[in-house]
């Protein structure tokens, strides 16, 4: 591990020990669920839709059993409602079919469920399992790995590869989740040129 990671790395573990996920969810399936829906779409108003939408489909063959139209009408303030609808629905039903309603726990398999990319199964792999495969790459892992210098690449594919290979393997389980904390508090986008922030002016401290 170089310089400029352990000092990045120094910092996180320094201001966020103990990250916690934002999406509120109470069963694996539910997990599942709350990160398909917070594609393009804030924590907090996924965390205003999952209330009702858990409390009407409380069970796995709930949502098998649903209707399409009106599941997306339940998720309707959400981005792409229709599209994660579809998918919510369609994962339901494979995750019964094929895996006998239980939550496989490899990044291969969950990446085989409609609507479940390799971010969202990174996420759930961390959040319920607590394993790491890799590294969830979402907006604030993107925008902050280039500016504290961990990656050149806007790829979030190329960038999860250059974080797997600049960071230890036990700093996976709660780097994205540091990330996403940093990003709210101390380094906002629109804050993007600012280098005020703790991590900024440690690399900058240390001539890195």
């Amino acid at each position: 591990m170089d310089k400029r990671t352990a000092i990045v790395l120094k910092e996180l573990n320094r201001l966020f020990p103990n990250p916690k996920m934002a999406l509120d969810w109470n069963t694996p399936w539910e997990l599942v669920v709350a990160v398909v829906l917070s594609a393009q779409t804030t924590d907090k108003q996924v965390n205003k839709v999952t209330p009702a939408l858990f409390k009407k489909y409380p069970a796995l063959s709930d949502y098998i059993s649903a209707d399409l139209e009106e599941f997306q009408q339940d998720i309707n303030s959400i981005g792409l409602f229709r599209a994660k609808g579809k998918n919510i629905l369609a994962a339901a039903n494979m995750l019964q079919s094929e895996f006998h309603g239980e939550l496989p726990d490899t990044l291969a398999e969950l990446q085989t469920l409609p609507g479940v990319g390799r971010k969202t199964a990174n996420v759930v792999l961390r959040a319920h399992f607590g394993k790491a495969d890799g590294i969830a790459v979402d907006t604030h892992v993107r925008r902050l790995s280039n500016k504290f210098g961990l990656t050149k690449s806007n790829s979030p594919v190329k960038i999860e590869k250059d974080l797997m290979a600049a960071l230890p393997k036990e700093a996976w389980l709660d780097f994205t989740l540091q990330m996403i904390e940093y990003g709210r508090n101390y380094s906002p986008a629109r804050a993007a040129d600012d280098d005020s922030d703790p991590i900024s002016v440690a690399l900058k401290k240390a001539n890195v």
